[in-house]
């Protein structure tokens, strides 16, 4: 789909004796923004509350069908855009093709929008679209709608059922030490974590360090038969490079961070082809049990502004373009690290809390298997109490999963994320499980008792001797 040599049309809204102009949508998203510290820094924020509502009511009235004619970053320039004008799905779009921005919102909030409904429309939205309507969205409405919003995904357990809530078990090491990383495993195993994935960030990027990661968990999980998958988030070509030397490399799940531009993608060192090309080795190893989702992707606002790599738009709206990047590979997981690029992009609690509601919503929106590391660093005006408010929230509005780290507080990237408690902590009051055949194990092992209670740690004794026994 060829766009060139379209005439953008002015947005404007009145406002009492004030007129505010937009000359283009990228504008007028970026100032419709609720207020962000990485906007401001980008210079693109509105600046003052009466310009953003008035950029809201302009919006409200835009055409959905608007943004398939202009595009935010040229269709010449940047195959990010290209990829979500080529790979839109015109007969999905069709029941919503009349609506304008705010017809859209209070459709979703209807209840002619339920699940399956929504997950027929999401190959017809583009991430502007859903950027857009979440811009006119409280807190409540992002949540509302997100619960609606089913994504199931499969490897060697399923993730995203109804009821269930699963958690990435992340033992990151300061040195890679292999028995610090077990010591951390086993005792998240203990606490119900890991049924999303055992996921390291490895401390060193070298392909023996990786590969010497990757037969760590998997040689753990054969050992106890554990149905999940392990992920070390290298880079993707040092995955590929391992998995093209070795067809029986223990590859579960192929990492990458992914961004909304093609310039911050450059940045990250990947483009379309090169995790095309990850994909599909991935998918060739035939590894997975009950699914073939083979991917895992992280993003976070402000990460193509922290590249100067966000081409003039505003931060949420960027980093809903990067989940098309993500719909394109059919992944297992998508995991937004909200609070972890700092203050500059999200200054507070507030704001990172807005933004994990947005980009949960925007993501399950667009049909994607949603999870959040509710973090935050140090530096941040945020707290604890900060994040158990967006994790009951994001329990609420149904996210897939979320992290669990010892003691919340990850000791070589050096930032505050969720604990293995926290995850039992909202299972317990939302009345959520883990992913059945991680929930089967745990009960064969009699690591939890059928009313969704952790045993006595008698069984646990066996998984302690094999730490010892290294």
């Amino acid at each position: 789909m060829q766009i060139a040599g379209f005439d953008s049309p002015m947005y404007s809204q009145t406002i009492g004796q004030r007129v505010y102009h937009y000359p283009d949508l990228k504008t007028l998203l970026a100032k419709a923004s609720p207020e962000r510290s990485g906007d401001q820094l980008a210079g693109v924020a509105a600046h003052s509350a009466e310009e953003r509502v008035a950029a809201g009511m302009a919006l409200m009235e835009v055409p959905l069908r608007r943004f398939l004619e202009e595009a935010l970053i040229p269709y010449e320039e940047d195959e990010v855009t290209r990829l979500i004008l080529d790979s839109h799905d015109a007969e999905a779009f069709a029941p919503a093709a009349a609506f304008s921005v705010g017809e859209l919102r209070d459709w979703l909030l209807s209840e002619q929008a339920d699940g399956e409904t929504l997950t027929r429309l999401a190959p017809g939205l583009t991430p502007e679209m859903a950027a857009a309507v979440s811009k006119l969205m409280r807190n409540q409405d992002l949540i509302a709608v997100a619960r609606k919003c089913r994504v199931v995904t499969r490897f060697r357990s399923t993730i995203g059922l109804p009821g269930r809530l699963s958690t990435r078990l992340q033992p990151n090491h300061p040195t890679d030490d292999a028995k610090g990383i077990l010591a951390s495993t086993l005792d998240g195993l203990l606490y119900a974590n890991g049924d999303a994935v055992i996921g390291i960030n490895p401390a060193s990027d070298s392909l023996a360090a990786t590969l010497n990661l990757l037969r760590l968990l998997d040689d753990l999980r054969n050992a106890y038969a554990i149905p999940t998958q392990s992920c070390v988030l290298a880079h993707v070509t040092g995955l590929l490079s391992i998995m093209e030397r070795d067809v029986h490399a223990p590859v579960d799940l192929v990492f990458q961070s992914i961004a909304g531009t093609e310039a911050a993608n450059t940045s990250f060192g990947i483009s379309l082809s090169l995790l095309q090309e990850a994909w599909d080795a991935a998918r060739s190893l035939k590894r997975g049990t009950v699914g073939d989702n083979v991917m895992y992707f992280e993003t976070g606002q402000g990460s193509a502004l922290s590249a100067g790599a966000h081409g003039g738009l505003d931060q949420q709206t960027c980093e809903a373009r990067a989940y098309a990047v993500a719909r394109r590979f059919q992944p297992l997981l998508v995991n937004t690290v909200v609070g972890f690029i700092g203050p500059e992009y999200l200054y507070d609690g507030k704001q990172i809390t807005r933004a994990g509601l947005e980009d949960h919503f925007c993501g399950k929106l667009l049909g994607l298997p949603m999870g959040c590391d509710v973090c935050y660093t140090n530096h941040a005006e945020a707290d604890q109490n900060d994040m158990d408010t967006l994790l009951t929230l994001l329990g609420v509005a149904g996210v897939n999963f979320i992290m669990g780290v010892p003691g919340a507080d990850d000791i070589m990237l050096n930032y505050q994320s969720t604990s293995f408690h926290d995850a039992l902590y909202l299972r317990e009051v939302l009345g959520l499980r883990p992913a059945p055949e991680f929930e089967d194990w745990l009960l064969r092992l009699g690591l939890m008792t059928p009313a969704n209670r952790l045993a006595p740690r008698g069984p646990a004794l066996p998984m302690l001797e094999y730490l010892q026994r290294l």
